[in-house]
């Protein structure tokens, strides 16, 4: 009878071990509608066990438990709020949770941008910059694209271009920050942070750690930020506080030598929530495909953002980025032979620079925001920025062909320049306005009245010493003529007599990238002056709602100072512009919209020379002020729409862009400079993102642009394509993750493709008119993501350039292209807590 006892308290034992407690329940939105793909994570309390699963297409969902115990269960979907929740299992039992009601994010659309983004994917329902405050995009009568933090990280995109180039008419122009949108070059270097102009963000690439969101505000949108390129302008949101405690560490190693690190840690600083602190840091050390290249760089960001109550707010941040690398002036191939140019006749490797080369820049950055309500509809807000940049540089680089004593160019040599250049710049930014807003019945009027002042100094101090071109008799350095070949020094290479360079050729059939000793080059002593430039604006803007129709107005004056040689022998240049926006919505249904656009814009040429190799003479010897600003304009109309209950939004625009007063003339001979060029471009663009299934996000975007020349000082440049632009460019990027009720639960994969068509390179003096047509690409991108149940961890290999496509993103000219990366790997850690 024991024995039977014993038996039967082992298979009570060995059932219950086996027994399972089931849970079921429903998830719904705020309007009772079922939601499918909600993920519910639950995790037993003190115990290493957890687990979850997805809502069906009723909302429904069950799932078992191995064990009694405390669990916590935390039920999230994109675009609402998590909810988590301790529940007791104290039985062997089924249970049912009932309906869970997830409640819908309502992003409050802050009169200043003082707290984070709560949305976790693809997209960003507003813009601040824009209209300098707060408005939904869908609202908004000019076309805006976002790439969010999310994306970015998907992406591992840790430098700014391989953020943006998944918006359409968006194209790199080489291996710079340096972009063409909707065709039209850009002509200023001062990128946008927050809202506010910055100045040097050209050369090395930023990287995005720090960052939000990027925006492309398309269009010239000098009503919002002054002096803007026609074709778009890019504007990068830092990340704010957050009322919650988030925190992640990431580390990144791949090809090319690359060691990426960095920290985000968020949440408030005490009980009530009213102080915030965010704290962003970044390191990156990397070589590169290119000979003797490398960008490395340190990041520190911190910020805090005070909120004492409804009606008041402010956040300060400050950003510190030191970073040292190579200036790398790009490809150079093989001159004309037959009047053609070969890609292929040097490696997409090859630079012409020295290992002892450097670049080295050191920028500060502090910025606060302040918003105040004095009653329900009228405000108050006001922004700040400060920035300071420094700059040392040494590099070698090509200035032309070489030629032999006859003036025939030697196709195998490059002609060099060496330059070591300092300069120091700082940069004030400072914007005011009053809102006040009425409301009666169906009809909405926001109207805005501000003030904005910018100020960058180029400071005393800065100059440089260069060697360029070829010796003359005398000891000089002069531009060879090849009719008083007398008056240069020359020498015998292999039989073939020449003018002896003031920098050594650089044989590109054999290269050498070693340590150069400079000092026996024939330095020039040569000084940059001092420049300060200030603009000061004020402006009216509406913003107003009858019914289905809204309309937003906008007028801005604005004028200019330029002060060349400042505190030397000062010249002084002023010039004004009125600048207006008349943007009509109208709303189709309540998830699509319907709009109109017309938008002008300026640019003092003060802001477009230091881009335009054309008129480089001007960096120091007079003023480009002198010249009527660049003006342009914009026609546009569009739709929006949000689709699949706000997880899809998409929007379509065609457009006409046109800019006048291009300066154009020889770099050389600056009294021929003239502001005749002008140029068009027209076409339409497709941005779409979001989800398509509940673990299946997206971006897509195609851009069809006809930019032409429409007059140059080189006759038989009218009417061609401009420099840099493609007809067609098209993106996307998906990731897909296996639901967690499968096997493969954890997994995801990410794939993507960017189809680029060909284009000219976009630096055409007078004096060297070849341009290269590059030809068109399209190139492959692979993740694979790893993600662990309720670990916080995650692992994402990324292969960049799947099937190693040999290509180039574009060009200055012949001697300065920009490959593409050929096939790369990174391996990236990131924890999340």
């Amino acid at each position: 009878m024991k024995n039977y006892i014993i038996i039967f308290l082992m298979a009570f034992a060995f059932n219950l071990s086996f027994a399972q407690i089931s849970v079921k329940g429903k998830i719904t939105n705020n309007e009772g509608i079922p939601i499918f793909g909600a993920t519910i994570a639950y995790s037993e309390k003190n115990i290493e066990k957890s687990g979850g699963t997805i809502s069906n297409e009723d909302g429904t969902y069950n799932f078992e438990l191995s064990n009694t115990g405390s669990y916590l269960l935390t039920v999230s979907y994109i675009g609402t709020k998590i909810t988590s929740f301790q529940k007791e299992f104290t039985q062997l039992t089924d249970y049912d949770l009932g309906t869970l009601v997830l409640q819908e994010i309502v992003e409050q659309l802050q009169s200043v941008e003082v707290t984070g983004r709560l949305r976790t994917d693809y997209n960003s329902e507003y813009s601040f910059s824009a209209t300098k405050v707060a408005i939904k995009n869908k609202e908004l009568p000019q076309a805006v694209a976002t790439v969010t933090k999310e994306l970015i990280d998907d992406r591992l995109a840790f430098q700014l271009p391989d953020a943006v180039k998944t918006v359409s008419s968006v194209s790199a122009t080489g291996l710079y920050n340096h972009y063409n949108i909707r065709g039209i070059t850009q002509a200023d270097d001062g990128q946008m942070l927050n809202g506010m102009r910055t100045r040097q963000y050209y050369f090395l690439q930023p990287i995005t750690s720090h960052l939000e969101r990027v925006e492309v505000i398309k269009g010239p949108s000098s009503v919002t930020f002054s002096s803007a390129d026609p074709g778009g302008t890019v504007n990068m949101v830092t990340k704010k506080p957050l009322t919650e405690k988030r925190s992640s560490i990431s580390f990144t190693a791949g090809s090319f030598g690359t060691l990426r690190a960095t920290a985000d840690f968020t949440g408030p600083l005490n009980d009530s929530k009213t102080l915030l602190y965010r704290f962003n840091a970044a390191f990156q050390e990397a070589d590169s495909f290119r000979d003797v290249v490398n960008n490395n760089a340190i990041l520190i960001s911190p910020s805090f953002s005070y909120i004492p109550n409804e009606n008041t707010s402010l956040n300060v941040e400050m950003i510190y980025n030191n970073a040292e690398g190579n200036l790398d002036r790009g490809q150079p191939i093989f001159g004309a032979i037959n009047g053609e140019y070969d890609l292929n006749s040097t490696p997409i490797s090859r630079n012409v620079g020295a290992s002892n080369d450097h670049y080295k820049t050191k920028e500060l950055i502090f910025m606060a925001n302040f918003g105040h309500k004095f009653t329900e509809n009228f405000g108050f807000n006001a922004q700040f920025m400060k920035q300071t940049w420094n700059e040392d540089l040494a590099e070698h680089r090509v200035d032309g062909t070489a030629v032999d004593i006859d003036g025939n160019v030697i196709p195998t040599l490059a002609r060099m320049r060496y330059d070591q250049r300092q300069q120091f710049w700082e940069t004030d930014n400072f914007s005011t306005y009053f809102n006040y807003d009425i409301k009666k019945g169906n009809i909405t009027n926001k109207i805005l009245v501000g003030y904005d002042a910018t100020r960058w100094e180029r400071q005393i101090g800065a100059g440089f010493l260069r060697a360029r071109r070829y010796l003359t008799v005398s000891g000089g350095q002069a531009n060879y003529d090849p009719s008083n070949p007398d008056n240069f020094q020359q020498m015998a290479v292999d039989g073939v007599t020449m003018p002896v360079p003031a920098v050594p050729h650089f044989n590109l059939e054999n290269p050498f990238n070693g340590a150069r000793n400079t000092n026996s080059y024939n330095l020039a002593e040569l000084f940059i002056p001092a420049n300060l430039n200030t603009s000061n604006g004020i402006y009216i803007q509406n913003q107003f709602k009858v019914g289905k129709f809204s309309a937003l107005l906008n007028l801005r004056y604005e004028w200019f100072t330029d002060i060349f040689n400042y505190k030397v022998d000062e010249e002084e240049f002023t010039t004004s512009a009125l600048v207006p926006r008349i943007g009509l919505t109208y709303e189709v249904t309540k998830n699509i919209s319907a709009y109109a656009t017309y938008l002008e814009g300026f640019q003092p040429h003060t802001n477009t020379v230091s881009l335009s190799p054309t008129a480089e003479g001007f960096f120091w010897s007079a003023s480009p002020s002198r010249f009527d600003p660049l003006e342009s304009s914009l026609t546009e109309i569009g739709a929006k729409g949000e689709f699949l209950k706000g997880k899809l939004f998409a929007n379509l625009a065609i457009f006409n862009v046109t800019q006048k007063n291009l300066l154009l003339g020889d770099t050389y001979d600056l009294d021929n400079l003239t502001t005749r060029g002008e140029q068009r471009s027209r076409g339409f663009e497709t941005d779409i993102s979001g989800y398509l299934l509940s673990n299946l996000q997206l971006t897509m975007s195609y851009a069809f642009t006809d930019a032409t020349i429409e007059e140059d000082a080189i006759e038989e440049y009218i009417g061609e394509r401009i420099g840099g632009a493609p007809k067609h460019n098209a993106n996307v990027w998906g990731r897909y993750d296996f639901h967690s009720n499968t096997i493969l639960k954890g997994i995801g994969f990410g794939l993507g493709a960017q189809y680029v068509d060909e284009r000219y390179t976009w630096y055409n003096p007078t004096y060297d008119t070849g341009r290269v047509l590059l030809p068109a690409y399209t190139i492959f991108d692979g993740a694979l993501y790893y993600k662990p149940n309720n670990t916080g961890i995650q692992l994402t290999l990324k292969a960049n350039n799947l099937f190693n496509e040999t290509y180039w993103l574009g060009g200055l000219n012949p001697s300065r292209l920009g490959p593409g990366a050929p096939r790369n790997v990174l391996l990236n850690a990131t924890y999340k807590f």
